[in-house]
């Protein structure tokens, strides 16, 4: 398996500095990744040091909480993508999910694929944080959505676990025979969980140990 064609190299620390965001760019030239995901501020930056390569700029919006209004969410997501940003990760708004808002939750994930045009979209929706049955829900909205990829999380959450097989099995479940594909991103750290998290159904993992999970593959 060529794990490398799965693996979004992720630098979204708040304190990330120019010197360690240039590194993660040169990995994943080096290593053939994917992507690069990285805060709005750094879209220009990674477009112009990844220019003559195939990975894809990734961002994120309404990150990490995604409890901004959708207008704003939106607005990101256009001024990323003027910048460079090939793919957008939003997050979704995990209140409007826990209250069964389900038509705030859908519309706003179609004001920002409306602002994204052509370019990919993805909806974090933050397994940690949710039941069984609200995975499901969530994953149900992103297909009627029209998004492009249901991610489990951002990474942020105090004590969580990020990505789990068994959430990723249960997301794979629902969105079977739709459009809609699975990036699992939080807490993967090694070659064996990424193998796992691919065979229960993930099409991208987002991760900071991409250069770890590249060395157990050899």
């Amino acid at each position: 398996m060529e794990i490398e064609n799965y693996i979004e190299h992720t630098l979204l620390k708040q304190d990330a500095t120019k010197d360690e965001l240039i590194k993660l760019f040169n990995e994943a030239k080096e290593h053939h990744f994917k992507g690069v995901c990285v805060n709005g501020c750094n879209v220009k930056l990674a477009k112009e040091y990844l220019k003559n390569s195939l990975v894809k700029v990734v961002t994120v919006v309404g990150f990490p909480l995604g409890s901004c209004t959708s207008r704003v969410k939106a607005y990101e997501a256009q001024n990323a993508i003027i910048d460079g940003a090939d793919e957008i990760d939003m997050v979704i708004n995990v209140q409007s999910i826990k209250d069964k808002d389900y038509e705030y939750t859908q519309k706003d994930i179609e004001t920002v694929k409306h602002a994204c045009g052509s370019t990919p979209l993805k909806v974090i929706i933050e397994t940690d944080l949710l039941s069984q049955d609200e995975i499901k829900k969530a994953c149900e909205i992103i297909i009627a959505a029209k998004a492009d990829f249901a991610k489990t999380s951002t990474g942020f959450v105090k004590n969580g676990v990020g990505a789990k097989v068994e959430d990723v099995k249960l997301m794979h479940e629902v969105l079977q025979g739709s459009n809609v594909k699975i990036k699992a991103s939080g807490g993967i750290k090694t070659y064996e969980q990424a193998i796992k998290l691919i065979e229960a159904g993930a099409s991208r993992l987002g991760t900071s140990s991409g250069v770890k999970i590249i060395n157990c593959d050899f």
